[in-house]
């Protein structure tokens, strides 16, 4: 469905705002307001429309059940649409148990290649031959 004015009077709508989750609203409809109305959030195209209509001044908007200021309203626009948020969220969990499991060998690793060194110095010989003398043995000396 499109996008469509509808012009309303503050005696018809007050009322029914004033009984509704919407009623924050009220301080809006003391004059004849026109309400740009579409069943889905088609921000950019409403904003596209209203560039049209300098008559028309953007108070607000109600999206999604949220009540949104101008500015709001605008920042709405720039965001990526639903699904590729939603694209992009799922890539980022999909990387994080991988990056996780990544990290938890990266030590296991470097701790059995140590090892390995280790028993490789042991193996032939070279017991502490080509490590530097601990701090411990260097003052000993003097």
């Amino acid at each position: 469905e499109k996008l469509r004015f509808e012009s309303c009077l503050p005696q018809i709508v007050r009322p029914v705002l004033s009984q509704s989750k919407y009623k924050n609203l009220l301080p809006l409809f003391v004059a004849r307001n026109i309400l740009l109305v579409s069943p889905e959030a088609k921000v950019k195209e409403m904003l596209r429309v209203l560039k049209g209509v300098p008559q028309v001044n953007l108070l607000g908007a109600c999206i999604d059940d949220t009540i949104l200021s101008r500015q709001g309203v605008e920042n709405f626009a720039k965001l990526p649409p639903l699904e590729a948020a939603q694209g992009q969220m799922v890539g980022a969990l999909e990387l994080l148990p991988s990056q996780t499991s990544s990290l938890l060998q990266r030590g296991s690793a470097h701790l059995t290649a140590l090892l390995d060194q280790h028993i490789h110095r042991l193996q032939t010989g070279e017991t502490g031959s080509t490590a530097e003398p601990s701090p411990a043995q260097s003052s000993g000396a003097h």
